[in-house]
């Protein structure tokens, strides 16, 4: 790190801009032409290039709001104190950020950008933020930020490193959201439609294919289930005890378990088998009444809680997978948040018999497996795409701190910046 210099935010900086919001309450001002953002149009990509919002310029002229000329850093001094941006166009602010100038020949405001969300400055940041209600830091603070810079070339080095790996995380977020909104379509087009554009019919659950049953849940279950009542805590002499954190997106999550010794005459009855479905009693969130969730073996040995009911399929009549997807769609989701009743702690709660009266789509079981296989395809490639995104972020954090620290020397390597 010899050749690095050590320095300040305010010595790099050719200016600080403050912001401020126009009055509300004059719709003229918010229908011009001019980008504006607050704290929260900060978040996981670096470059701005759009406003969240748009005013005139009577709007600039009678208010503390400052256009930030474009290639300039944004950074949050109040709500969301220390997030960073650089606003590649013309922008307007308003009070909870602040609008760094940087000489542009001098420094590679990437390099700058990305220093500044470096752990040691992200902590300093948050030990100085200070304010009775809204917590925040001041402009001395601000300026005071220390900084490690190598010269320009190995800042861009530096910066197109950081960038590449940023690309091809934003390029899985794009995949992700894509996959994401195909499946919604998909699904959409498969519970009314079927896989062949059938012929349809009108039911209590909507259109649905005219060869389709709809019943209710219990003429096709084996069993419905309630889980145990015992306390879960960390004992780890205790056996995994799945909740309702655990029921998500319709796969079992085991990232955060809890373990607890259910009573010797419940342990029969809160065994789980591959294919079970857990649905959520309670949540004090009406929609997520009547959640669920397909066991598929994620533990080889566990139970469940009280707040979950377990049902079980024979499936050669009802394919768990198909109806883990249907108790996701609009129609699936919408039967069970209506029927939930709100109790006095403010949660919202259906019992044994509200989910045995779902009303379920039933076309013969090789379609419904084929339909389940389809959207298990979706699934598989967003589950891959998130895990090629978490990778590629542990690798951005590692490089971020091994680069800023000069751990890693990239002066030598030859690339186009």
């Amino acid at each position: 790190m010899s050749a690095w210099s050590k320095t300040t935010f305010g010595e790099v900086s050719t200016g600080f801009l403050s912001g401020g919001t126009p009055d509300t309450s004059q719709a003229d001002f918010w229908t011009g032409d001019i980008p504006w953002i607050t704290s929260k149009w900060l978040g996981d990509k670096l470059e701005l290039t759009s406003g969240e919002k748009f005013i005139s310029i009577d709007a600039v002229k009678k208010s503390a709001t400052k256009i930030v000329p474009k290639n300039s850093i944004i950074f949050a001094t109040r709500v969301g104190v220390g997030k960073v941006g650089i606003n590649r166009i013309d922008l307007a602010i308003n009070q909870d950020l602040a609008g760094v100038l940087i000489d542009n020949e001098k420094y590679d405001i990437k390099f700058i950008a990305y220093q500044l969300g470096i752990s040691p400055i992200q902590q300093y940041v948050a030990m100085n933020k200070r304010g009775a209600t809204i917590k925040g830091i001041t402009r001395d603070c601000l300026e005071q930020i220390r900084l490690n810079i190598p010269p320009l070339t190995e800042q861009k080095k530096i910066a197109h490193i950081l960038s590449t790996v940023q690309r091809a995380i934003e390029a899985q977020e794009r995949i992700i959201l894509t996959t994401t909104e195909l499946k919604k379509s998909l699904m959409h087009k498969l519970f009314t439609e079927g896989l062949r554009n059938e012929p349809q019919k009108q039911t209590a659950i909507g259109l649905v294919p005219e060869n389709w049953e709809v019943v209710e849940l219990e003429a096709k279950a084996d069993s419905f289930q309630y889980g145990t009542s015992v306390k879960c805590g960390y004992d780890v002499d205790g056996k995994p005890v799945l909740r309702i954190p655990n029921v998500v997106g319709g796969h079992v999550d085991t990232s955060d378990l809890k373990f607890g010794r259910p009573k010797k005459n419940e342990l029969g009855k809160l065994t789980l088998e591959r294919g079970d479905l857990l649905f959520v009693r309670t949540n004090g969130v009406k929609e997520n009444a009547g959640r669920c969730s397909k066991f598929n073996g994620e533990l080889t040995d566990c139970y469940f809680a009280s707040y979950l009911i377990r049902v079980r399929l024979d499936p050669s009549i009802l394919n768990p997978d198909f109806l883990n997807e249907y108790s996701r769609t609009k129609a699936g989701t919408s039967f069970l948040s209506g029927k939930a009743i709100r109790t006095a702690d403010g949660k919202f709660n259906i019992n044994s018999g509200t989910l045995k009266t779902m009303l379920v789509p039933v076309p013969a079981i090789e379609d419904q497996e084929e339909i389940a296989q389809t959207l298990e395809l979706l699934d598989e490639k967003t589950r891959n795409a998130l895990a090629k995104k978490s990778s590629l972020q542990v690798l951005f954090r590692t490089l971020l701190h091994e680069l800023m620290t000069a751990e890693i020397r990239v002066h030598e390597l030859i690339f186009s910046t």
